[in-house]
């Protein structure tokens, strides 16, 4: 009572003329606050793939303390254009090519080196590297420009290399947040325009989110620079969009309903406001929650982006249910113009969603197989699915650094452009070398210098390996030579480079993945036993989401592979998805399922459910379009890994609402009936000892029992 009696005062106070007023001073006083302290705000800066406690980092660690740590090499790959041998003059041309990159960079460029069919090329120049990512990509942009001012006739030069790929993965994202947030903003405004038939009220929520989204961006990136946290901006920034449009569709939605009953909007707003805000608060939970888990990611990336993802929908929860309201209070009615909702006025919310209830809970069991066999369907998508991209793979479209190592691995040992590295103890730098160059698919193991590192003299070698970067062989060789080295007594050998770094990436993603899942299926089930008092429910309800969840990721790869060329998903993927999935799956359940609860009292499991379906439907598909939609618009972006997220997750999010909350769902509540709510009573029952008069109980009990 306490709680409800706390609920209603602050409904009250957001919609009454006065308390409106009040909140939207306070609201405004307060996002004036906030930009004038966090503008200056800066995401922070990283993005390594690999645990920190890898073997991979910890080389990388070591490597920081050697002389020319700062030092990274791009490599300038030369071609014929008509693909013959290099010419003698063309030759000629590559090496006077050299001291000009030397006199740009300030390092001696290497000599030329020709391939062993005669037809490619490569000059080798150091650059001094530092953690701004900017600033090395102006030297790579600096340095591709001289070499196009440069005599190569008949001649191609790409520049490859780690300082080139990052300088192209730089200048790809030049302007994409923006782009992504226009794409955002417009999908949402042109649906809640659809949605709403109104050219006023859209800009209501979608000004509220968009206010919301921008000080997520200030927050999380303060509170990423305070914590030293990674992640994505992009991702958060649909997080947010969608998840406050979908709390603002509910919202308003229940509003609509309310002013056909009362006409006072006011109190049809208060009344909307203390209805909807437990299922909006728990469906938010239930997110930050899950999105917490990853706090228990080894991969720096993960963390970070459960954390401020975390941070963000609280941003989200705190604009839709405390600014949000005061604004349609001060608005009025008049909001929904040109169709303004009246007392009196024909009824029709829900008729056809209705009409699809029934039919589901008529024939539960046709709905449920017929449901279920699309999941198993779509699940078969799985099947041959790899997980595990390339550096050239991880570019939705192709770049010169990637269009490089492809030429590169042509003509040279593929394993040039991205060398392992070994570092151990100086008296067994010998021994290493030879073990090394004994394994399989090595080239050549060289020592290419030397430091103290804690009183210890280490050695740096460099190791070439014959399989291009991120294949199957590169990842067989990392640990063949891992196992080799290890093997040298009392040399303490560790092997890193880009390829090691990708072979504990994956373990790292591997891990995450065997972790996390069930902890966002505890915190998922926990929130569910806690809202509907049941054990039966949440049991049944989390293994339907879970199969959708399964049935989304296997038709996304599948569509990723069939459609877009795709070989595999990205590390990332398969556990970010499952994530938004199931935790997003839970939104939708709980906005069902606590309509359905509140409509069993009068009218029991079954038809309580039929008549939340008809009350929610309209809603629950317009923000699952808007999520889907939202999450599509990742697809703008240049890279593979946000394209195939944004795939999935919107294909699961539709699928989740029209099939999953539409038929799936409604039909176990038709088999299960009341045991559904099991260990708990069913909520008609409950009124048997109390709760409501005998007059409506007499009305209740025939149209449960239908």
């Amino acid at each position: 009572m306490a709680t409800s009696s706390r609920r209603s005062s602050l409904a009250t106070r957001l919609s009454s003329r006065r308390g409106a007023r009040i909140s939207l001073v306070l609201s405004l006083l307060g996002i004036v606050a906030l930009f004038g302290l966090l503008s200056g705000a800066q995401a922070p800066a990283g993005n390594d793939t690999a645990p920190p406690s890898s073997e991979s980092a910890q080389v990388q660690a070591v490597l920081s303390e050697f002389p020319g740590s700062d030092e990274q090499s791009v490599m300038v790959v030369v071609t014929r254009d008509d693909g013959g041998a290099l010419t003698a003059a063309d030759r000629t041309s590559i090496d006077a090519l050299a001291p000009v990159l030397g006199s740009q960079t300030g390092h001696d460029a290497s000599p030329t080196l020709v391939s062993d069919d005669g037809q490619a090329a490569v000059v080798q120049v150091p650059l001094t590297v530092t953690d701004d990512t900017a600033a090395t990509a102006e030297q790579v942009k600096a340095l591709r420009a001289t070499i196009a001012d440069s005599s190569l006739p008949g001649m191609t030069a790409q520049v490859t290399g780690g300082p080139a790929f990052g300088a192209d993965i730089t200048a790809a994202f030049d302007g994409a947040d923006i782009t992504l947030l226009m794409v955002t903003i417009g999908i949402v405004a042109i649906l809640l325009l659809l949605t709403y038939r109104s050219p006023i009220l859209w800009l209501i929520p979608l000004a509220v989110v968009a206010i919301a989204d921008r000080i997520a961006g200030m927050v999380t990136n303060t509170v990423g620079t305070a914590l030293s946290l990674q992640f994505d901006s992009g991702i958060i920034s649909v997080l947010v969009f969608g998840a406050g449009t979908n709390y603002a569709l509910l919202l308003i939605s229940r509003y609509r309903e309310e002013l056909l009953q009362t006409e006072n909007h006011r109190d049809a707003l208060a009344t909307a406001w203390k209805k909807t805000a437990p299922a909006i608060l728990a469906s938010n939970l239930t997110v930050v929650l899950a999105l917490l888990t990853l706090m228990f990611a080894v991969i720096p990336g993960t963390r970070g982006l459960g954390i401020a993802s975390a941070v963000g929908l609280l941003v989200a929860l705190a604009a839709v249910l405390l600014v949000l309201p005061p604004l349609l209070a001060v608005c009025g009615r008049r909001i929904f113009w040109p169709f303004v909702p009246r007392p009196g006025q024909n009824k029709k919310v829900g008729r056809v969603w209705g009409a699809v209830a029934q039919k589901v809970v008529q024939r539960p069991v046709t709905a449920f197989v017929s449901g279920i066999l699309l999941l198993a369907v779509m699940a078969t998508g799985i099947i041959g699915t790899s997980v595990g991209l390339t550096q050239v793979e991880k570019f939705r479209v192709a770049s010169e650094s990637g269009t490089g190592l492809t030429t590169l691995g042509e003509h040279f040992p593929a394993g040039e452009a991205q060398p392992m590295f070994i570092v151990t103890h100086s008296d067994g730098a010998d021994a290493v070398s030879r073990a090394a160059e004994g394994v399989p698919g090595v080239v050549r193991a060289t020592s290419v210098g030397t430091a103290t590192v804690d009183g210890v003299e280490l050695t740096k070698i460099m190791v070439t390996g014959t399989p291009a970067p991120g294949t199957d062989a590169s990842l067989a060789l990392v640990a063949d030579l891992r196992d080799t080295v290890h093997a040298v007594p009392g040399a303490d050998a560790r092997v890193g480079g880009a390829v090691a770094t990708d072979v504990d990436a994956r373990a790292g993603a591997q891990h995450d993945l065997l972790l996390i899942a069930p902890l966002v299926l505890a915190v998922s089930f926990i929130v569910l036993v806690l809202l509907l008092r049941s054990l039966v429910a949440p049991v049944v309800l989390l293994a339907i989401n879970l199969a959708s969840a399964v049935a989304a990721i296997g038709a996304g790869a599948w569509l990723s592979r069939v459609l877009f060329d795709q070989a595999a998903l990205d590390l990332q993927v398969p556990l970010l998805a499952f994530l938004f999935l199931v935790a997003l799956g839970i939104d939708y359940t709980i906005f069902l399922v606590h309509r359905a609860k509140h409509e069993a009292v009068a009218h029991g499991t079954k038809q309580g459910m039929a008549r939340a379906v008809a009350s929610t439907g309209g809603v629950i598909t317009s923000a699952g379009i808007v999520l889907a939609a939202v999450f599509a618009a990742l697809g703008v972006l240049p890279l593979v890994t946000l394209g195939q997220l944004g795939l999935i997750v919107g294909l699961g999010v539709i699928v989740d609402t029209l099939v999953v909350r539409t038929i799936i769902v409604p039909a176990v509540f038709s088999l299960l009936g009341d045991k559904i709510w099991w260990p708990g009573t069913a909520p008609a029952d409950r009124l048997d000892h109390g709760h409501l008069d005998h007059g409506r109980l007499g009305r209740a009990r025939p149209t449960r029992r239908a």
